[in-house]
């Protein structure tokens, strides 16, 4: 009988999407059947799966730490913020609605339906599913109709493992404080507790542990020394872009308010002989950028806005006159065009709105939205590439003729006449190791296989998390579903 056990934080950011990856990681190493599930996420960093739908990108890299292929009942609800107070509901992968918060919390207890199919038809495929909460379930002011914490356990019967991380400091109140504010209904759902994030002699933290088990009965399944590598997998959290400092190549990124899909930078923060520099509001971009990556976006007419009210807009063409290059990808490359229209309102009240004009091209919003795994070809040199299309509306114009990939028979992406400025829907494209070495050119020499490397931080993680957690107690805490 398929069992489930799931790992909630005492706060946000502790840890727990990369946990859960290693634990699927070292249990699929042990010959388990393994699946990941989070009943709900938020993230713009969606992944596309087997069935064409959309899942948290965490999921995704989990799928892959089980070996298994990513589906949408891994991530039945996700959000994807579109303002700040507005989120589009993706429901089984698919788009459901755009809500506001307030709206969205009246139709949670209607979406917990979904989540338990999903979470019913995944566990048959598996010996073990190792289920990811959000937030916090110390958040008692969201429980009524909850389904991404408490909520879930309870419906679902699945006992639970609370994470604390210790880098923040606090984490004996963290975890003694949850368990003093959650109903006695919830708080018996904890079967134990672990520690993340830890630098340093573990042992220091002995007193530690025998407090918190001392004030909630919670046996200990571990302290988890801080995991190096783990900036090597591919981040969810927009709070997790960060740049990185490598070679003399140097990438530089504006991070637009709602910056979509990021893990395009992934591959390329990962080259040794790459610099990566995520540019934030207010700073100029810089001079000496080799290449200037406008990245995907979920909200595009508003954060062109952003951009040119960052002065970047003026930085970009002083970067040509230079000698510069730029990428858009998706929402980027839809900046870069001559207008984009939105006729009936997906992103706001129905407008037309002046592009970059760096590419002769013109997007037009539409309802119907591409979500497909892809393979394209790269035409300058017909290497292979592997990605993903998640978008909305169409680019057509006179640089269309300069396609420079090929999907099946049409032709993608648009060049300027001198070739500096690229545009293109395809995510993930820089996950194929020779089209990202033809792309950089000859001043990135690089041996780098991204894909092999990702698995192989994935095999560490694994190896850390068994000398360092007590999964024999995970497996033996995990109940069998009931549903």
């Amino acid at each position: 009988m398929t069992k489930a056990i799931m790992i909630q934080g005492a706060g946000s950011n502790v840890g727990k999407s990369m946990l859960v990856a290693g634990i699927a990681r070292a249990l699929s190493n042990r010959g388990m059947s393994v699946a990941p599930f989070k009943p709900q996420n938020m993230s713009n960093n969606a992944a596309v799966t087997v069935d064409g739908g959309e899942i948290g990108r965490a999921q995704a890299l989990q799928a892959l730490a089980a070996r298994r292929d990513a589906h949408t009942d891994m991530n039945p609800v996700l959000l994807k913020p579109e303002t700040d107070t507005g989120a589009q509901v993706i429901v089984q992968g698919k788009r459901w609605d755009t809500l506001r918060a307030r709206d969205y919390a009246k139709a949670k207890p209607k979406l917990l339906c979904a989540v338990l199919e999903s979470f019913q038809r995944l566990s048959e495929s598996a010996d073990i599913v190792i289920v990811e909460g959000a937030g916090s379930p110390a958040e008692v002011n969201l429980r009524a109709g909850d389904i991404a914490n408490m909520g879930f356990a309870d419906a679902a019967g699945v006992p639970v493992v609370l994470t604390g991380d210790i880098d923040r400091g606090g984490v004996i109140a963290q975890l003694v404080g949850t368990q003093t504010i959650l109903p006695l209904s919830d708080a018996e759902h904890i079967k134990a507790f672990c520690i993340n994030k830890f630098r340093g002699d573990v042992s220091l933290f002995d007193d530690g542990l025998t407090a918190i088990t001392d004030h909630t009965g919670w046996p200990s399944l571990g302290v988890i020394p801080w995991f190096a590598d783990a900036w090597r997998l591919p981040a969810e959290d927009v709070m997790d872009i960060a740049s990185s400092k490598g070679g003399a190549f140097k990438i530089v990124v504006p991070r637009l308010a709602r910056i979509a899909n990021f893990d395009d930078l992934d591959p390329l923060s990962a080259e040794p002989d790459v610099s990566v520099e995520i540019i934030e509001q207010g700073r100029p971009l810089p001079l000496d950028a080799d290449l200037i990556l406008i990245p995907g976006s979920k909200a595009t007419i508003a954060d062109l806005a952003f951009f040119r009210a960052q002065g970047w807009d003026i930085d970009l063409l002083a970067h040509l006159r230079r000698g510069g290059r730029v990428l858009g990808i998706c929402g980027g490359y839809q900046m870069l065009g001559k207008t984009i229209s939105d006729p009936e309102g997906i992103e706001g009240p129905p407008t037309q709105v002046e592009g970059l004009g760096l590419l002769d091209v013109h997007t037009v919003m539409s309802p119907q939205k591409r979500v497909a795994l892809t393979n394209a070809t790269y035409l300058p040199t017909q290497d292979s590439v592997e990605g993903y299309e998640i978008h909305l509306g169409k680019t057509e114009g006179p640089d269309c003729a300069r396609a420079w990939l090929s999907i099946d028979d049409r032709r993608e992406g648009a060049a300027s006449e001198d070739g500096r400025v690229m545009g293109c829907y395809l995510h993930g494209l820089f996950s194929s190791d020779a089209f990202r070495a033809s792309f950089l050119g000859a001043a990135v020499q690089s041996d780098l296989s991204y894909s092999s490397d990702v698995d192989s931080v994935l095999d560490a993680l694994a190896a850390h998390l068994e000398t360092h957690m007590d999964l024999d107690l995970l497996l033996k805490l995990a109940e069998p579903i009931k549903l």
